[in-house]
C-alpha cells in the first residue's frame, strides 16, 4: 500500500525565519491522515532565514536525525558539542535523560532541512550527538544507509531505535529497488526531483508512506536526491 503525503496536503506553520511542513501531524488538529509510522513520529521540512535559528531548548528520550538539503547548520548542545553540518550530510542526536541545544543557519542562503524524529527502544540512557559527511557521489544509483539502529549497518551513525536512515541520487531513468516486507514500514521523501513508486508518481517535496507490500521499486523520471526512513 501506498499513502502519498502530497507538498500541498501538509500541515503548516510560518513565523518571520522559519518556514515549516509536516508530513506527520505535529498536533490533535494536524491532518489525520498523516499519522505516525511505527517510531517514526514526526519528519519536518523546515526553511530557516539567514542569520536565524532555534533558540536553546530541550529534548529528552528522542533519536533526532537532521539532514541538510541546503546551507549549513550549526549545532551547539549541553555536552559540549559544536559543529557545522553542510548541504547533504547528517547529524544525529540521541536525547536519552536530556539534551539542550541550540540550531541556526550558519550560511548566506536560507538553509533547508529535514528534521526526522524516532521513538527509541527504551528510555533514558546518556545523551550523545554525532555529525558524518556523506557525499553524494557515494549514493549515485543506490540507498546508502546514514543513521541506524543495527549494528550490522557499517558506517552509519548510530541511533536507539529501530529504524534506519536512508539516502540516494538517482539520475533521471535510473532504478532502484528496496525489500520490505509485509510487517515493514517505510517512508520516503524526495527533497528534489519527480519518481515514481510501484509505479505511482511522486513529485518533488511530496512523501510517501509505504506499508504491506514486498518491495518498492523507485524510478527516477528526472534526477532526483531521496530520503527514506525503513522504520522496521
Amino acid at each position: 500500500m501506498l499513502a502519498h503525503r502530497r507538498w500541498e496536503s501538509l500541515d503548516r506553520a510560518e513565523q518571520s525565519w522559519l518556514r515549516a511542513k509536516y508530513h506527520f501531524a505535529v498536533s490533535a488538529d494536524g491532518n489525520p491522515e498523516h499519522a505516525a509510522l511505527g517510531p517514526l513520529i514526526v519528519w519536518n521540512d523546515d526553511e530557516i532565514a539567514v542569520g536565524s535559528g532555534f533558540p536553546m531548548h530541550g529534548h529528552r528520550d528522542m533519536e533526532i536525525i537532521t539532514y541538510v538539503r541546503q546551507g549549513s547548520l550549526g549545532h551547539r548542545d549541553t555536552l559540549g558539542s559544536d559543529g557545522t553540518i553542510h548541504a547533504g550530510n547528517v547529524q544525529v542526536m540521541s536525547a536519552g535523560t536530556g539534551i539542550r541545544h541550540t540550531e541556526f543557519n550558519t550560511g548566506d542562503v536560507p538553509l533547508k532541512v529535514y528534521q526526522i524524529w524516532l521513538l527509541p527502544r527504551k528510555a533514558g540512557g546518556e545523551p550523545a550527538w554525532d555529525t558524518k559527511p556523506f557525499p553524494k557521489s557515494d549514493r549515485s544509483g543506490r540507498f546508502v544507509v546514514l543513521a541506524s539502529g543495527f549494528a550490522d549497518d557499517e558506517g552509519a551513525l548510530p541511533v536507539r531505535a529501530n529504524a534506519r536512515v536512508l539516502g540516494a541520487m538517482l539520475k533521471a531513468g535510473e532504478s532502484v529497488r528496496h525489500e520490505l516486507n509485509s510487517v515493514r514500514r517505510a517512508y520516503l521523501a524526495v527533497a528534489s526531483g519527480r519518481i515514481e513508486v510501484n509505479g505511482e508518481p511522486v513529485g518533488p517535496l511530496d512523501g510517501v508512506a509505504i506499508t504491506n507490500v514486498a518491495a518498492a521499486q523507485i524510478s527516477a523520471l528526472e534526477d532526483s536526491e531521496l530520503v527514506m526512513v525503513d522504520a522496521g
